[in-house]
């Protein structure tokens, strides 16, 4: 069994990050899950094990973007420039807006994003 997890492994570390992200997409759709809701519900379950803990400052911040003004071309750029995302999945994520660019990030990083998209044309929330 660990053999063939090494094998898996390693198979998996010769990919290309597109590829990687393709991997991730085919296995949330065959496995009805989802990479991105995991470490949330982890964290949730975390903290409520641990009984009454005190809250937290929020230090993960999701970058949407909610709609665009003009210069959709600008802003399909801005995604490419701040994800790993091709320029055609930067489109496609575009065009079903209000989506997420860029989930987990420090508040400095996540204000640069919106900056960034704003500056290009776009409507942003930092969730």
């Amino acid at each position: 069994m660990a053999n063939k997890v090494e094998a898996i492994l390693e198979e998996i570390k010769g990919l290309t990050l597109l590829e990687a992200a393709d991997l991730v997409k085919k296995m949330e759709e065959t496995f009805g899950v989802s990479a991105a809701a995991a470490a949330p519900v982890m964290a949730a379950g975390g903290s409520a094990a641990a009984g009454a803990a005190p809250v937290e400052e929020k230090t993960e911040f999701s970058v949407v973007v909610t709609a665009l003004r003009e210069k959709k071309i600008n802003v399909i750029k801005a995604v490419h420039e701040v994800t790993s995302l091709g320029l055609k999945e930067a489109k496609d994520l575009v065009d079903g807006a209000p989506k997420p660019v860029k989930e987990g990030v420090p508040k400095a990083e996540a204000e640069a994003i919106k900056k960034k998209f704003e500056d290009v044309g776009a409507k942003v929330e930092v969730k």
